[in-house]
C-alpha cells in the first residue's frame, strides 16, 4: 500500500513532529502558551486554540517553508487539514519533503 495515496488523517505524526508543529506555531504567533500544552486533538481555529484566519495563514506559511511544501489558500481539503494539531502533523507526514 502506497502511504501517499492515504488520507492525511490516516497518516499518524510523531510525536517528535507534533512537539516540532505546536512549537513552530507557537513562535510564528507568539502565542502565550507551552508548545506542550497544545492538546493534539482540539480545533486549530476559533475553539480550542482561538486561532483566526490571518494565524492559520501564518501558520501556513510557516509549515510550507520549513516541510517543503505548499499549503494554500485555496485547498478543498483546508478545514480538515487545520482542524487540530494532530491533523496538520498528519498532513506534514504525509508531504513533508524536507
Amino acid at each position: 500500500m502506497n502511504i501517499n495515496a492515504l488520507p492525511s488523517a490516516a497518516v499518524a505524526a510523531s510525536p517528535t513532529l507534533l512537539q516540532e508543529i505546536a512549537e513552530e506555531i507557537v513562535t510564528a504567533l507568539n502565542l502565550d502558551v507551552a508548545p506542550g500544552d497544545i492538546d493534539p486533538k482540539a480545533p486549530l481555529y476559533r475553539d480550542g486554540l482561538g486561532l483566526d484566519s490571518i494565524d492559520i495563514l501564518e501558520v501556513a506559511l510557516v509549515v510550507s517553508r520549513k516541510y517543503g511544501f505548499q499549503l494554500r489558500a485555496n485547498e478543498d481539503d483546508n478545514v480538515r487539514i487545520f482542524s487540530s494539531l494532530e491533523s496538520l502533523a498528519g498532513h506534514v507526514a504525509t508531504h513533508r519533503t524536507k
